[in-house]
């Protein structure tokens, strides 16, 4: 009866020692897998910029063109087109310098045609158009609105038009058809007006946002000319080679000027940011290692503590850590 007695008790000890081992090795086994989760690393990851911005994007013409309606003559229009008052015209940086670059208007006439051709000059003698605005009447007297964007900046067919506008539509007309000396432009490069402020340009947002309150109301877009263009304009066939902004239909000498500075709007690049979690593919990859070194490491932590139940002591094995590297 004592042996049977003492034999139960061995086996109750054993069934109790064996429930607590398991207990005490599935709390291992947790606290393993939490502190893995909890405790992954910031990661720097690398961000990828890309940004975009054309010369065109900074001299919206379908708003160059609706400014005939408020100026008075080819001198208010000059005036106009380099103001900073709101709603802002003008937004060009052709040559990336952080200032807005200034609009000549020089004026001209053929036949039937006055014209108004718009160019920047970004150093001494250094002259790119940008645009021509003309004015025709046609055998009924009808006057017609054309302007067209050069193509090195805008690109072949940027045209807008607005047919018929009278004397109330268009407060310039009365100075067109009048008999006065043509209008040509006295500034430029490091040669302004006292009344001109040097100013930056704003956000390509802030321009559209700016810009799109100016009333366009009868100015349309279109891929050809209304009548043939005038081949009068002084500034006709003349262009930078110092413009970095990107352009649609740039010359020879342009291209290679372009290929040696490229334009700071288109970019790729990163900054290093922190993150509690991985989202890239490179930290997916980092983050994969790190999970088997640490599932290694839970394992040689069992392992060990296998071993220190088989001799009867009970030893933690410390999880060896890891790291993630991140790009800049």
């Amino acid at each position: 009866m004592s042996d049977l007695k003492n034999l139960l008790l061995g086996v109750g000890a054993f069934l109790f020692i064996l429930i607590a081992v398991n207990s005490c090795d599935n709390r291992r086994s947790q606290n393993l897998s939490h502190s893995y989760h909890e405790q992954q690393p910031v990661v720097n990851q690398s961000v990828n910029i890309i940004t975009t911005s054309e010369a065109q994007d900074g001299l919206d013409l379908q708003a160059v063109t609706a400014l005939l309606k408020t100026v008075k003559d080819a001198a208010g229009l000059e005036a106009r087109l380099n103001s900073t008052a709101e709603p802002r015209i003008n937004n060009l940086d052709l040559d990336e310098n952080d200032e807005i670059d200034y609009v000549k208007v020089d004026e001209y006439q053929e036949g039937k045609i006055t014209g108004f051709s718009l160019s920047t000059e970004l150093a001494e003698g250094d002259v790119q158009e940008l645009a021509t605005i003309e004015i025709s009447r046609d055998e009924n007297g009808q006057a017609q609105v054309q302007t067209q964007g050069n193509p090195q900046v805008y690109g072949n067919g940027h045209y807008y038009r607005h047919y018929g506008p009278s004397l109330t539509d268009y407060l310039i007309m009365g100075y067109i058809f009048s008999n006065h000396r043509p209008y040509s432009s006295p500034y430029g490069y490091n040669r302004y007006p006292s009344s001109y402020e040097r100013s930056k340009p704003v956000s390509q947002s802030a321009y559209q946002s700016s810009v799109g309150r100016v009333d366009k109301g009868g100015v349309t877009r279109a891929s050809s000319a209304a009548f043939p263009s005038s081949e009068a304009s002084p500034n006709k066939g003349r262009s930078s080679d110092r413009i970095k902004a990107p352009l649609k239909n740039p010359t020879a000498s342009q291209r290679a000027f372009q290929a040696n500075n490229p334009s700071r709007t288109i970019r790729r690049g990163g900054f290093g940011s922190s993150s509690s979690r991985p989202s890239s593919s490179a930290s997916s990859s980092s983050s994969s290692s790190s999970s088997s070194s640490s599932r290694s490491s839970y394992s040689s932590s069992r392992s060990s503590y296998s071993s220190s139940r088989s001799t009867g002591s009970f030893r933690s094995s410390s999880r060896s850590g890891s790291s993630f590297g991140g790009g800049k």
